[in-house]
């Protein structure tokens, strides 16, 4: 569909299959890219997928942009990530989420919009580092991450910047099951058509009423 997004379909699961060649940085191109592709699944298909690059979901915002000097690009591609995230949490389609790889900083909050979230095995970091590389994650992140992590994990991740191996992920609320990583694109498309036997209005009336509070929360903290 785009240099960064690619759109393919499975019988009725839309794959979109962020590849940048790179480390997937979820930069205003990348953002744009995803929220096209999820505006054709919408039409066209009855559930989603998300995957990433072999080897990597999403290596957070782009640095470059958020450490430089342009502030207007740096407000635009924040707004535009708080958007697609946001949006994401409320898609009411089934959204299922294959992580092929690391997922750090904005990409564990892209792992937090999932409603299945399945990890590849291996030597992959997943985690909120923003505080120990000088950071402040913002309002939104928080929570995201108050919203679907385990309780018990939430102060080592966000205070504690704790970064997870894939099982790690799992105990912590980042990811639901772990997989071989050739089998973890599989297993989401499996668990995606599953999820269509759902009935799909009710599905996308029920998220909204378990997720609306916190977007809800998070909207109003925005003009600050």
């Amino acid at each position: 569909m785009s240099e960064f997004v690619r759109y393919d379909q499975d019988e009725d699961v839309a794959v979109l299959t962020m590849d940048d060649g790179k480390a997937n940085a979820f930069g205003l191109d990348m953002i744009q890219a995803l929220m096209n592709a999820l505006d054709k699944a919408a039409a066209d298909a009855g559930a989603v997928v998300i995957a990433g690059r072999p080897g990597v979901l999403c290596a957070g915002f782009d640095l470059a942009v958020i450490r430089g000097d342009d502030l207007e690009k740096k407000a635009a591609m924040r707004n535009a990530g708080v958007e697609a995230l946001l949006r994401l949490y409320l898609h009411p389609q089934p959204l299922v989420i294959a992580c092929s790889g690391h997922a750090m900083a904005a990409g564990a909050l892209l792992l937090l919009t999932g409603d299945h979230r399945i990890g590849a095995d291996g030597d992959f970091k997943i985690g909120l580092n923003e505080v120990a590389i000088g950071l402040t994650l913002p309002i939104f992140g928080l929570e995201l991450a108050r919203d679907r992590l385990d309780p018990r994990a939430l102060n080592a991740a966000v205070l504690g910047a704790t970064v997870y191996d894939p099982a790690g992920a799992v105990a912590a609320g980042y990811l639901d099951q772990t997989e071989k990583p050739d089998t973890v694109l599989a297993s989401a498309l499996e668990a995606a058509q599953n999820m269509t036997a759902l009935d799909a209005a009710a599905f996308g009336a029920t998220k909204t009423l378990l997720r609306g509070e916190t977007v809800a929360k998070i909207r109003a903290t925005l003009p600050a």
